[in-house]
């Protein structure tokens, strides 16, 4: 038997919760996967798993094992690697994530620009507004906005961003400008019903636009910003989703003395350790480049 293709689909199963998950994710008859496990688990002389109908779980051999057997994997993926001159060379696959609209606007030209100067690397961008773990997708980085939580993830900062409050002219001539956040109870508001980093303000914009039903909920920023140049109602939303119809007069700015503070922008990978050297390469590259345009 394979013994580190049996190791993979067995950590693979515990992942995704069943056998039938893995055997999906892999490719893999049902049959063959739990065929595969079970010589596993002669071979070494010990029961790993326990099957019912409805879950899977681990005996306490199986807890120790699938801990070994993840370093293990690890190392052998890092022994491919150096054989195969990743370390050596900058090339192979590079799996990057970040927000679909910012990763759109911001992420994929320096993608484009650094393909153009590497031609040994291939770029994998999963644009998702989901914060996708770097161990278990495996992503080598990804593109964070907020602040973030404690984890054993390198951050480096590339930028930073606004959290803006605007509404169309229309909407502005029609109820007049709010002078201050209570105006804004006045007012017809769009809501993002979606995850976003902001922080509360001393001054209550984020506690006033909580405290408001709006008129229209979304579940993205497209459609959100779309509502809002339509007359829709006033939206709260990061100010790179909104930027375009800003800067085109489509929509205005409100209440920008009481914005609360800025959202960082990080690239986070796991700790460098022994990295491929397309990380190095990829990081160098990057982060000036992510400054100059988050600065303008």
């Amino acid at each position: 038997m394979d013994r580190f293709e049996a190791m993979k689909l067995l950590v693979a199963a515990v992942d995704a919760g069943s056998l039938t998950a893995a055997g999906r994710l892999a490719d893999i008859p049902l049959p063959t996967i739990s065929r595969k496990i079970s010589d596993l688990e002669m071979l070494i002389g010990s029961r790993l798993l326990i099957r019912t109908t409805r879950r899977l779980s681990l005996t306490d051999a199986g807890v120790a094992y699938v801990a070994a057997a993840r370093r293990i994997l690890e190392q052998l993926e890092v022994a491919e690697r150096e054989a195969a001159g990743e370390f050596i060379v900058p090339k192979g696959e590079l799996v990057l994530t970040a927000p679909i609209m910012f990763g759109r606007l911001h992420v994929l030209p320096i993608v484009n620009a650094f393909l153009g100067e590497f031609s040994e690397i291939n770029i994998r961008l999963l644009l998702s507004d989901r914060n996708a773990h770097l161990v278990d997708d495996h992503v080598d980085m990804a593109v964070r906005i907020g602040t973030l939580a404690d984890s054993g993830m390198i951050a480096t900062q590339v930028g930073a961003m606004r959290t803006v409050i605007c509404a169309s002219p229309r909407l502005l001539e029609a109820y007049g400008r709010p002078e201050c956040p209570a105006d804004l109870q006045n007012l017809p508001t769009v809501r993002l019903d979606a995850p976003m980093p902001f922080q509360p303000s001393k001054h209550g914009v984020a506690e006033s636009t909580r405290r408001i039903t709006p008129r229209l909920s979304v579940t993205t920023a497209d459609a959100a910003a779309q509502a809002a140049i339509d007359g829709v109602g006033v939206v709260q939303l990061l100010h790179y989703q909104v930027a375009e119809a800003i800067g085109e007069g489509l929509l205005e700015i409100v209440l920008d003395k009481y914005e609360p503070s800025s959202a960082p922008i990080n690239l986070i990978h796991m700790s460098p350790g022994h990295m491929p050297l397309k990380m190095r390469r990829f990081l160098d590259f990057a982060i000036p480049r992510f400054r100059q345009r988050l600065d303008q």
